[in-house]
């Protein structure tokens, strides 16, 4: 399948896919969990700087697998201003090939591996980032935008 046609329900309480964002450039970024340390600080730097982005001409859209329950409690929490779409069946986690064997305390399964991708106005892909640190993250994207 497409991955511009892969319909995700979002924070907003609505469903989209990236094909509704056509004319807009958008920064896709993915994120392993709601409300964990790194993503938070992630996210916190991406609405920081969403007036920035925007300037820029950028829609920001992060993706994770929790529910659309957790990504509300999570941006009501740290007061977000992110769109988040939820990939519990991970159809576009798949698409961008960021779900990956992982490893913590000895114990292996499958995770998101952080990483952003540049989208221009038609949907395709610019620029991918994968494995980057939440840390600065946000910002140093911005300067090479």
């Amino acid at each position: 399948m497409d991955y511009k046609s892969i319909e995700l329900p979002a924070s907003d309480g609505k469903t989209y896919s990236l094909n509704d964002f056509k004319g807009q450039k958008v920064i896709l970024y993915f994120y392993p969990k709601d409300d964990t340390s790194g993503c938070t600080l992630e996210a916190k730097d991406f609405t920081a700087l969403k007036d920035q982005y925007a300037a820029k001409g950028y829609q920001i859209i992060g993706v994770s697998r929790d529910s659309i329950k957790s990504h509300q409690k999570f941006t009501d929490k740290h007061d977000l201003n992110l769109l988040l779409l939820s990939d519990e069946d991970e159809e576009l986690v798949k698409a961008f090939d960021v779900l990956k064997e992982k490893q913590m305390f000895g114990k292996k399964y499958m995770g998101i591996v952080r990483s952003t991708f540049v989208l221009n106005e038609d949907g395709d892909i610019v620029e991918e980032y994968r494995n980057v640190k939440a840390k600065d993250h946000a910002e140093e994207l911005l300067k090479t935008l």
